[in-house]
């Protein structure tokens, strides 16, 4: 019997696993293989000097399983596949975490376009349409962080935290300005130093969610 290929999980005390050749009965020694700590035995034959351990009698000494694939026998001890599974980090944005920063953004640029809409016409700029953007964006960032999975995600919540803090205070500031009668004139967003900053962060975001990885290049500090 050969073995071309077998999986395993950690060293075996004592034991060295060779493959397993297809072997002549002639000249052949058997003897037993005792792993300490676990009950049985299995079956060992010595041909040449060479000790040369039954496949199925490892497995049932190893509480392993034992598949066959073409001219391969894989054993595969306990554990062994969820180890490989938890050792594996985790790697970029999780799916959920995708979907829900993406639609806190969408809110936020609503919320934009409606203040950037209003200043660019000259229209008032009423406190209960900008609370209400304001809260649909807020329960939109309050949905990504309850969907932080992985180190790329926890990464990313505060740069979305401070895009919406920027755009609350941007709102607020023009919000004020009204109140107090200032003239706003059309355009004034195009050179607001806050919304620039905005704009940055949204880009930077934006991309990374397309690469599906995070970058720190300073446009959300």
């Amino acid at each position: 019997m050969r073995i071309h290929s077998m999986k395993t999980r950690c060293a075996l005390t004592s034991l060295l696993i060779l493959p397993v050749l297809a072997l002549s009965l002639a000249a052949q020694q058997s003897t037993s293989l005792i792993i300490v700590g676990q009950s049985g035995s299995a079956k060992v034959i010595q041909v040449d000097g060479r000790n040369y351990v039954e496949v199925e009698g490892l497995a049932r000494l190893t509480k392993s399983s034992v598949s066959f694939n073409s001219d391969q026998i894989v054993l595969t001890l306990p554990g062994s596949a969820a180890a490989a599974t938890s050792a594996a980090p985790a790697a970029g944005f999780s799916k959920d975490f995708v979907t829900a920063g993406i639609e806190a953004m969408a809110q936020m640029r609503e919320w934009h376009a409606a203040l950037k809409n209003a200043i660019d016409r000259s229209f008032p700029i009423a406190e209960d349409w900008l609370t209400a953007n304001r809260t649909q964006a807020q329960q939109a960032l309050r949905l990504a962080s309850l969907a932080v999975n992985t180190p790329s995600d926890k990464n990313v919540l505060p740069f979305l935290a401070k895009e919406f803090n920027n755009m609350r205070d941007l709102s607020d500031k023009y919000l004020q300005m009204t109140k107090s009668r200032t003239y706003i004139a059309p355009g004034s967003l195009d050179t607001d130093p806050l919304d620039q900053k905005i704009r940055a962060c949204g880009r930077s975001l934006a991309t990374m969610a397309t690469a599906n990885q995070f970058v720190d290049d300073g446009s959300c500090q």
